[in-house]
């Protein structure tokens, strides 16, 4: 208890008076966490749309895919990319590797399962006539698309969250693609375990705090929307 107590004595100075480092730490993980995110939901919801009203060939194994992505460790998407963008391999000629950018693209890939399938799940949840009804009255494939959005959009919200969750979280696959070069693209994540590794507890405690506040602040925020988006439609329902 008195290790723990020590070292919150100097991590939260570092925290209050603004440390240099720990700033633009957390300046780079919003911007990852938002930029990959979008990128995962630009992605993401459109195939988790076709995987929840579409009929076609191969949605079963999309689908299954789809959930089985939720289950791969963060390493081992990793370690793909690392060897598809690895000077000599397929794509080793873009030179991403230990930059920013394929942080950027790491957070991404692994955030589409979450989209997909959790955006196809809650469009499968829907009672099957209103949608029916919509084809029948003559709507086109885009707008029976938006409407199913509309009302899932309470489980799309969820998609989001979980998204951005493993965008702030995840470390094992930015760590190997990234390098984890300190103060060049570490996150408040993979900076925590970096300094831990070097046995700077302090600074692994105050990068740890902020990434804690920062999810309850994110997450807070969008699980408020989640929870608003409920209670319009439960209204909507009531006054029809």
């Amino acid at each position: 208890m008195r290790l723990i107590v020590d070292e919150l004595r100097v991590a939260l100075p570092l925290i209050f008076h603004g440390d240099p480092y720990l700033l633009s730490t957390l300046w780079f993980t919003v911007q990852v966490a938002a930029i990959s995110t979008a990128a995962a939901c630009a992605i993401g919801v459109p195939l988790g749309l076709a995987l929840g009203l579409g009929r076609f060939r191969g949605r079963r194994t999309l689908h299954w895919l789809a959930n089985a992505g939720l289950a791969v460790p963060p390493v081992l998407v990793g370690l793909w990319l690392f060897l598809l963008l690895t000077p000599g391999s397929v794509l080793g000629g873009l030179g991403l590797l230990a930059t920013r950018r394929v942080v950027f693209i790491a957070q991404a890939v692994l955030a589409v399962p979450y989209v997909v399938a959790l955006t196809a799940a809650a469009i499968q949840g829907l009672g099957g006539g209103l949608l029916s009804q919509a084809r029948a009255l003559g709507a086109g494939r885009r707008q029976v698309s938006l409407l199913a959005l509309r009302e899932a959009r309470v489980g799309v919200i969820a998609a989001v969250i979980a998204a951005l969750g493993a965008t702030l979280s995840e470390v094992g696959a930015i760590i190997i693609v990234g390098g984890n070069v300190y103060g060049y693209n570490q996150t408040l994540a993979s900076g925590a375990l970096y300094e831990a590794q070097a046995a700077r507890y302090a600074d692994a405690v105050a990068l740890g705090i902020v990434l804690s506040v920062l999810i309850l602040v994110l997450l807070g925020t969008l699980g408020a929307v989640q929870h608003r988006g409920r209670g319009i439609r439960l209204r909507f329902r009531w006054t029809g």
